[in-house]
C-alpha cells in the first residue's frame, strides 16, 4: 500500500524537545495515529506508548505525584499519548510529568481539540506545540501527483473529499459507503461523549442547513427558527462542530465603512465529502447546480490546511456591501490586504468597484481551476 506523505511528519521531529509537550490535533479519521506510528518507526531512543481509551491507564494516572508519574516512564525520555483527550484532567497530569521528569518529551493526540484545549490551555501554557491535522490537502497529494493527475482527480475530491481511507477503496460506491457510515457512526462522536448532547438529530439538521447555505452568511436567529432553537443554542452547537473540525468559521471584513456588513458570518466545511453526505448529494460536479458553492467550499478549506502546514499567519475574513458587492476571502496579513473570489467559471472577473475604491492598495485575484494550485499549493503573494 502507498503511503501518502503528510505534511507535519518533517515538523514533529523538529518540535520534539525535552520539557515540551507535542500536542497533534485533527477530527477522527485524518490519519493521525498513523502519521504517530510511521514517525515512531523512526525513532531509535527507548518510547512509552499509551492510549487515553485504557480504563486502567486512567486509574494509574488518578495517583498524582511525582514520584509515582517518575516510575510510571520506567527512565524512558518520550512518552506518546494517542487519544489523550479521554484521561480526565490530562492537562494537569502532562504538566505534572513535563515539569518534574527531567528531559522528557511528550507528544500527545486528540480527536477533540475542544476538550483537550480547555484542559490544556492554563496547564500548559509555554510548555506545548500545538499541531492541527486534516483531511489530506492539494499541497499533500501535489507531492505524488502531477499537474495533469492533480487536476483530474481534484474534480472526485471536489464532491466526495479526501479522507485517507478513500485512497485505498477500489470504486465510488465504496467511498460513498464509507463517507455515510463515517458520517453515521463517527462525525459527532466526540460531541456526544464529552458534552452528554441527547439532541443528535437537531446537530445533524442543523450541519444539514449549513450545507445548503454554503458560500452564504448564516443568521443565527434564522437558524434557530428553523431549528425551533433558541439563538444562544444554535450558536453553542456551531461552536462546539468547529472545534471538533467538522466546520469552520468566516467572519465579515470591515473598516467601518458604513456599506460593510460584519454582523452575520459564513460557515464552511473542513471537507467536502462531509458536505455531500450531508445533502446525499454526490453527482459528478459537471452534473451539479452547486458548482460553485462546491468549489468556494473546496479552496477555502484547502487554504485553511494550507496555512496550518506552512505556518502561515493570516486573518481570514469575507467582504461585502449592503449594495450586494461582495469578496470570497480576504487575508490580513504582513500589513497587506489580499482579496480572493473563488470562481468554478469566469477567471476573469474584476475586483468590485466598492473593494477597488475603499482599498487601492489591496490584491485582488481570481482562483480558479486553471490556477488553484498557486494557492494552495505554492504561495506566491505576487502572483496570487
Amino acid at each position: 500500500m502507498k503511503v501518502l506523505k503528510r505534511s507535519l511528519y518533517d515538523q514533529l521531529s523538529s518540535k520534539l524537545m525535552p520539557g515540551k509537550v507535542l500536542l497533534l490535533l485533527g477530527p477522527r479519521r485524518v490519519g493521525k495515529t498513523f502519521l504517530l506510528n510511521l514517525f515512531l518507526e523512526e525513532v531509535s531512543e527507548p518510547y512509552l506508548y499509551w492510549s487515553g481509551e485504557d480504563i486502567e491507564l486512567g486509574k494509574l494516572l488518578e495517583h498524582r505525584s511525582v514520584e509515582h508519574y517518575r516510575n510510571l516512564t520506567g527512565g524512558k525520555k518520550l512518552l506518546v499519548i494517542d487519544e489523550a483527550q479521554k484521561i480526565r484532567e490530562i492537562g494537569a497530569v502532562l504538566k505534572l510529568f513535563i515539569d518534574h521528569v527531567e528531559g522528557l518529551k511528550i507528544i500527545a493526540t486528540g480527536s477533540s481539540a475542544f476538550d483537550l484545549n480547555r484542559q490544556l490551555g492554563e496547564p500548559l501554557t509555554g510548555r506545548k506545540w500545538t499541531f492541527y491535522m486534516f483531511p489530506p490537502s492539494e499541497l499533500e497529494f501535489s507531492y505524488d501527483e502531477d499537474y495533469l493527475t492533480q487536476q483530474s482527480r481534484m474534480q472526485e475530491r471536489l464532491v466526495l473529499g479526501s479522507y485517507p481511507e478513500l485512497l485505498h477503496l477500489p470504486d465510488r460506491q465504496d467511498k460513498v459507503a464509507y463517507l455515510t457510515e463515517m458520517v453515521r457512526d463517527y462525525l459527532l462522536k466526540d460531541i456526544l461523549e464529552l458534552e452528554g448532547l441527547r439532541n443528535t438529530h437537531k446537530i445533524t439538521d442543523l450541519l444539514r442547513l449549513l450545507a445548503f447555505q454554503t458560500g452564504s452568511e448564516v443568521s443565527l436567529s434564522e437558524l434557530g427558527r428553523q431549528l425551533s432553537m433558541d439563538k444562544n443554542t444554535v450558536e453553542r452547537y456551531l461552536n462546539l462542530l468547529a472545534e471538533v473540525f467538522i466546520i469552520f468559521n468566516v467572519r465579515g471584513y470591515s473598516r467601518n465603512l458604513r456599506k460593510e456588513i460584519t454582523k452575520n458570518s459564513k460557515w464552511y466545511f473542513v471537507d467536502n465529502g462531509i458536505r455531500n453526505t450531508l445533502i446525499s448529494n454526490f453527482n459528478p460536479i459537471e452534473l451539479r447546480n452547486d458548482q460553485g458553492a462546491l468549489w468556494e467550499n473546496f479552496i477555502l478549506s484547502e487554504r485553511i490546511k494550507y496555512q496550518h502546514y506552512t505556518r502561515l499567519m493570516s486573518n481570514n475574513f469575507f467582504w461585502r456591501t449592503y449594495d450586494q458587492q461582495e469578496i470570497d476571502w480576504i487575508e490580513e496579513r504582513g500589513g497587506q490586504l489580499y482579496g480572493y473570489e473563488m470562481k468554478w467559471s469566469k477567471p476573469n472577473a474584476k475586483a468590485p468597484t466598492g473593494w477597488a475604491n475603499a482599498y487601492p492598495d489591496a490584491h485582488f485575484k481570481v482562483v480558479h481551476p486553471g490556477n488553484f494550485r498557486e494557492f494552495v499549493i505554492k504561495d506566491d503573494s505576487a502572483a496570487i
